[in-house]
Order: structure tokens, then C-alpha cells, then sequence
């Protein structure tokens, strides 16, 4: 099974390609096959980047603060 990590990478190569002039959907004789549109595509990423750095632990709601008592 693919993690986060690696299709986020996959995503990022999709966005990629249809900022840079790439085809969203294209048709041969009567078949026609349609990529994802960039808003799809800019939601998924999102999901998967918040599953990425939670697989990471980047991005934890949880911070570690030291405390120390005031200096009299």
C-alpha cells in the first residue's frame, strides 16, 4: 500500500503537469480519458499532506513546553 508520503509526490507530478501545459483529458477514435481538474487534485494534496505529516509527526497538535519558576 502506497503511503502519504508517496502519493503526495504523485499528486504534486499531476498538478505539475497540467500547469505546464499538460492535457486534462483527451480522446483516441470513441474513448475518451479525463485527469482530475486542478481543484480536485489542490484537495487531495491538502488531505495528504495533513496524512503526511501526521505519519511524520510533523505538523503534531501536541508542543513540548518547559517551564520554569520565576526568579526572585
Amino acid at each position: 500500500m502506497a503511503t502519504a508520503t508517496s502519493l503526495l509526490a504523485q499528486i504534486d507530478a499531476a498538478i505539475e503537469a497540467l500547469l505546464t501545459g499538460g492535457a486534462s483529458s483527451y480522446s483516441i477514435g470513441s474513448r475518451s480519458v479525463t485527469s482530475l481538474d486542478l481543484p480536485t487534485l489542490f484537495e487531495q494534496r491538502r488531505m495528504l499532506q495533513m496524512e503526511s505529516d501526521r505519519e511524520s509527526g510533523a505538523g503534531s497538535m501536541f508542543r513540548v513546553a518547559k517551564m520554569q519558576r520565576a526568579k526572585r
